[in-house]
């Protein structure tokens, strides 16, 4: 016969008790609404993070990524929603939530007459550490963000990366549980980007969760486990970087360009072997199940140049949100 309770779940009246392996969320955020007089920016958003997970935020300009972060800060006001963090509530509790975070904003926010080292050992010092106890932290950070040989150089005679490493050690000197990185890698070169990447993988790797913002469509593929796509303070979609690609893509894409690639989306022989065709600029894009033979029929075609690929997150990113441009707002 079954307990009572197990009984109604055959008949699929009691839904099956979760399982308690999975970790509580660190941080969750519940319809959250934010206004500007007429703009909604943030329209009934809701997501979770989890222990030693990275999730990932992309959007256009104007999608509300950076007010989300700022109302997880505590530093916007939601005009509805709830934010929790830790176990606590945001804002009856933003102070302690706060001390348990660390942050990497947008824009550097170091300060040019301090050392790097001195930069550390004055915010540790906002955390309420002695100075000896942040002194002591300072050779490691200094060590984790490459930056050991500059300890005494101020900001200003740093490169960009090394300027962006150094505000990511300043947000471990208080050794957070969660770190809300917002566009961290903005005008860093291929190397410098690289570079920090490796530093944030570390710190995956030991236990750290992350809110990254970005709009770099690769980053968010190496370094996040899940993804929110956000247009018009909206969620439009949400899961892991291969899961949504597979959900809203086909597999193959084939760029096309050179003379006449123009007049090729509109051939109804090429069409045919393409579930979709997209014109950007000079190039074509054929999306398709299988690019055998549409690669085989644009051979006929003199003076095209054609780079086949597997589909990815900026694919996803350009059909969900369009290929127009957004101004900043």
């Amino acid at each position: 016969m079954g307990t009572p309770r197990a009984r109604l779940r055959q008949n699929g009246r009691v839904p099956p008790t979760p399982s308690s392996s999975a970790p509580a969320p660190l941080f969750h955020a519940s319809h959250l609404h934010k206004r500007y007089g007429d703009t909604t920016v943030v329209n009934d958003l809701s997501f979770e993070i989890a222990p030693g997970e990275c999730l990932g935020v992309i959007g256009p300009n104007g999608a509300g990524k950076t007010t989300t972060i700022r109302m997880c800060l505590g530093l916007t006001a939601p005009d509805g929603g709830e934010i929790s963090a830790l176990g606590l509530q945001m804002p009856r509790d933003a102070l302690a939530i706060k001390a348990q975070l660390g942050v990497v904003s947008q824009f550097d926010t170091l300060d040019p007459d301090f050392s790097c080292a001195e930069n550390l050992v004055v915010y540790g010092r906002y955390f309420g550490f002695s100075k000896a106890q942040v002194r002591a932290r300072v050779p490691q950070l200094l060590e984790f963000a490459a930056l050991s040989h500059k300890a005494d150089a101020k900001p200003g005679e740093l490169s960009g990366g090394m300027r962006r490493r150094l505000s990511l050690a300043r947000a471990l000197v208080n050794d957070p549980k969660l770190l809300l990185l917002d566009e961290p890698t903005t005008g860093l070169d291929p190397q410098a980007r690289h570079l920090m990447w490796e530093r944030l993988q570390v710190l995956l790797q030991q236990g750290k969760s992350i809110l990254l913002t970005t709009h770099f469509m690769d980053e968010a593929e190496r370094l996040c486990s899940r993804l929110l796509v956000l247009d018009h303070g909206r969620k439009i979609a949400e899961g892991r970087p291969r899961d949504l690609i597979a959900e809203h893509l086909e597999p193959d894409v084939v760029e096309v360009y050179g003379n006449g690639a123009l007049t090729l989306a509109e051939s109804a022989e090429l069409k045919a072997m393409a579930a979709r065709v997209e014109v950007s600029g000079e190039t074509v894009f054929f999306y398709t199940q299988d690019a055998r033979r549409l690669l085989d029929a644009l051979t006929r075609h003199g003076g095209l140049r054609t780079f086949h690929r597997p589909a990815n997150l900026e694919d996803l990113f350009l059909k969900l949100t369009g290929r127009q441009i957004r101004e900043d707002g």
